[in-house]
């Protein structure tokens, strides 16, 4: 049975593998994606300057409107997803490379990339 340090230090390998490819520039942002048992956020960043260009959160005033209950849900995932793709949009932004930040392409995840998706951006 592993505990929680062995699942952390197994996320945290994975997620130093998929940064070592997802590089994120100005035209083609990374889409850093983490999530909490709570809430879920997204970002947008430019890896050649630091900045991050856009982000979405369950925290978000304009996102909290939206849910039903908390954000901790594949409903919660998908407005932020298609938030983030609107903000990503407005800047002139359609191509990111997506990062899942070591966490499976299942479930909440998955859900944010799919609405991502639906909101005009691509992978």
């Amino acid at each position: 049975m592993y505990t929680r340090n062995d699942r952390k230090e197994a996320r945290v390998k994975a997620r130093r593998r998929i940064r070592e490819r997802a590089r994120g520039a100005a035209d083609k942002p990374r889409l850093a994606v983490h999530r909490s048992l709570k809430h879920i956020y997204a970002q947008a960043i430019d890896d050649e300057s630091g900045h991050t260009l856009a982000a979405a959160s369950t925290m978000d005033p304009e996102c909290r409107q939206q849910l039903k209950k908390g954000g901790g849900d594949i409903g919660a995932a998908k407005i932020v997803g298609s938030a983030i793709a609107a903000r990503l949009l407005a800047k002139g932004v359609k191509t990111v490379v997506f990062d899942r930040g070591g966490f499976r392409y299942h479930g909440r995840v998955k859900a944010l990339a799919e609405a991502a998706r639906a909101g005009g951006l691509e992978f």
